[in-house]
């Protein structure tokens, strides 16, 4: 097990250096600029605020992710759920109040977002060495580049600087978030108002290459009639789903490699084995989506790159309330509401 654990911290060390190299020809900051509320990214951000804001997020998502390793697909899926609704601002985070419904309650988000608990004492630990200097969204960022770095996945360098909201949208939840059972035309408009193309899309659902969904999330899907779908894959989910309460029963997205960040989601494609609607559409809802995928089963490192670009982009998306933003003491709570 030790031997394990040191080819491990290896593999996490080179991985790390490889992508930080690979930064030198990228621009080192960005900006988002929506409703008169500009956010400045970059890299680095936190250089001299407080230095040990990776390696703490670090320690305590490898932790959380040795512990459970289906953690790994749950920080990443809070990252994508925070984006996806008025930009990368942790309003994901926030419980309800007698101000507003948040979003925890949304259908994309009940019974489902995980990882809270991890992202509390990743801000308990920060606010005790950096005082109210690391927002909880950037949090939310790195934690996904490392979970996806701790399965097996590339690392990339993030950009920091967002800031927290003071509020959150069940209806934006509701509405933005794609659902599991969308087909192409409906995947792409969501993405195309968040800015992010095609490319992006394909890339970026790769990240289905880890974690669980409900059996109520993908056994009334379309897939079934579809040619291309593996009828002995679709009963063994059949047979899953009926011996069991289909809105607590799991089923992994990659029933191949599920803990693992790799290219395996996309050959489970190919072989008509994608678990939501949302996945298997990639294959045979649009010949453009169609040859992205079957590059990515080609090519793991083209994957990997896009991958990254991805991330990189949907984690630059600033607020569309107009609000500038705070940094929050407690990641579930706004300032304001603070004891």
């Amino acid at each position: 097990m030790t031997k394990y654990f040191a080819t491990l911290y290896l593999i996490i060390f080179i991985n790390f250096s490889v992508a930080f190299a690979n930064i030198t020809n990228k621009t080192t900051s960005s900006e988002a600029c929506i409703d008169g509320a500009t956010i400045v990214l970059s890299f680095g951000f936190y250089y001299n605020s407080c230095p040990e804001v990776e390696p703490i997020i670090f320690s305590l998502v490898e932790k959380a992710v040795l512990d459970d390793p289906r953690m790994a697909a749950s920080l990443l899926r809070l990252h994508f759920h925070d984006c996806f609704v008025n930009g990368c601002d942790a309003s994901v985070l926030l419980d309800d109040t007698q101000n507003f419904i948040g979003e925890k309650s949304a259908g994309p988000n009940l019974n489902s977002l995980r990882g809270f608990e991890v992202i509390d004492a990743i801000k308990a630990d920060l606010e005790y060495v950096c005082p109210q200097t690391v927002s909880c969204a950037d949090i939310l960022a790195i934690a996904a580049r490392d979970s996806v770095l701790l399965s097996g996945g590339p690392g990339w360098e993030v950009q920091m600087g967002r800031r927290d909201s003071s509020s959150a949208s069940k209806t934006a939840a509701n509405n933005n978030i794609p659902g599991p059972n969308s087909d192409v035309s409906t995947l792409l408009s969501k993405f195309q108002a968040l800015g992010l193309s095609l490319q992006d899309l394909v890339a970026l659902s790769g990240a289905h290459t880890m974690g669980k969904a409900r059996c109520s999330t993908f056994m009334n899907n379309n897939n079934a009639n579809s040619p291309d779908i593996n009828l002995e894959f679709l009963q063994s989910l059949q047979q899953l789903c009926s011996q069991s309460n289909p809105n607590t029963t799991l089923a992994d997205l990659d029933h191949m490699t599920p803990s693992t960040f790799d290219n395996q989601y996309y050959v489970n494609l190919l072989a008509g084995e994608g678990l939501l609607g949302s996945d298997q559409v990639l294959l045979t809802g649009s010949e453009e989506t169609r040859e992205i995928v079957e590059s990515y089963v080609d090519d793991v490192g083209l994957f990997y790159e896009d991958f990254k670009k991805a991330m990189v982009k949907m984690g630059s998306l600033g607020p569309g309330n107009g609000e500038s933003g705070e940094i929050r003491r407690n990641c579930r709570v706004a300032n304001g509401f603070n004891a």
